[in-house]
């Protein structure tokens, strides 16, 4: 783990917790406004099946390494099976006291979806403009994914633009995840041939 933590009002403090426990961490929130929970994971290693590491591939939208891969020869029939590393850049907006600003803070993960309209204030079936960041600087072309917590099922899908900008309209309240993926060549050294970053953010829309 590389960074647990809550930010709010009064800035930024740890979130203690015992690796691999349920729940993960504990946090106390000591005034009114919206907080943030990040979390920065390091480097953990998979290894796939080549043929369902190619349908991993389609389901979250990286066709681009798909290319790249036949552009290589590194077909299913070629390969038996693939290795990878990822990481996790997730984070999760709670409102204590009615909530307040801060929704679209920048926290400097390597991966990072910021909401620009706060989503626990969205008013219903309003759309959710959002950012994707890459290392800082815009991301265009990724897929995002929102989904439903009671009905996963439903989900909504948009790609980013040049600017990394994409809008996902959320038809039913509840607690929402919206995902998305990048994926490059593993850097020398990784033990992998592919490194994937991992971004989400969760929140509860209000209801109706």
């Amino acid at each position: 783990m590389q960074r647990f933590a809550m930010i709010g009002p009064g800035g930024e403090a740890p979130v203690p917790g015992i690796p691999g426990g349920e729940p993960a961490g504990f946090a106390t929130f000591g005034a009114p406004g919206l907080y943030t929970l990040v979390y920065a994971s390091g480097r953990s290693a998979v290894e796939l099946d080549a043929a369902k590491f190619e349908t991993y591939l389609k389901e979250e939208g990286l066709e681009t390494i798909s290319a790249l891969r036949a552009k290589r020869g590194q077909t299913a029939a070629s390969l038996k099976s693939v290795k990878e590393v990822f990481s996790r850049c997730a984070k999760a907006l709670i409102p204590v006291g009615g909530g307040g600003a801060g929704a679209e803070r920048v926290l400097g993960l390597t991966l990072e979806l910021i909401p620009e309209k706060d989503p626990t204030q969205l008013a219903a079936g309003a759309e959710l403009p959002l950012r994707l960041l890459y290392l800082g600087k815009p991301l265009a072309g990724a897929l995002l994914t929102a989904m439903p917590r009671d009905t996963p099922d439903a989900r909504v899908t948009a790609r980013t633009d040049a600017q990394g900008r994409a809008r996902l309209r959320l038809d039913r309240p509840g607690v929402w995840l919206v995902k998305a993926v990048h994926m490059i060549p593993a850097p020398a050294g990784a033990g992998a041939d592919w490194e994937s970053f991992w971004a989400s953010l969760t929140f509860e829309r209000p209801g109706p």
